[in-house]
């Protein structure tokens, strides 16, 4: 997809923004939690046990955030992210009132624009596609 360079400007801040959003705000608490020594009580809605669960947010929240930033691997990068929102909109906060999955359904409706447009040519992806 050719882009106008506004456009990979928007893009660029859009993954920064988003990106460092999820790993500062979401994703570095819970990697800390992660390591942190103590009983582990998270969400698990897919049965696979607490630590699992949350070492498979951590890996989005955490890793994938940091991708999404640079701008590598950002198809794949973006995958467990909408997941991680689609968990927590339709399970984490299912019935909660609009104010508590808002922010997740903000953040899915980013990825999901990120996913189809691609991450822009100030992206190391488009780095690797042009051999520089």
């Amino acid at each position: 997809m050719k882009h106008t360079r506004s456009t990979d400007i928007a893009l660029l801040l859009i993954r920064l923004v988003f990106g460092f959003s999820m790993l500062y705000g979401h994703g570095w608490g819970k990697l800390e939690r992660l390591f942190s020594g103590e009983p582990i009580d998270f969400s698990d809605p897919f049965g696979l046990g607490p630590v699992v669960s949350l070492a498979l947010v951590v890996f989005a929240e955490a890793l994938c955030s940091a991708l999404l930033m640079l701008g590598w691997f950002t198809r794949w990068a973006l995958l467990p992210l909408i997941v991680t929102m689609l968990v927590a909109i339709f399970y984490a906060h299912f019935g909660d009132p609009f104010g508590r999955w808002e922010k997740a359904l903000l953040f899915l409706s980013v990825f999901i624009s990120l996913l189809l447009t691609g991450p822009g040519w100030f992206s190391l992806d488009a780095r690797y596609r042009k051999g520089i």
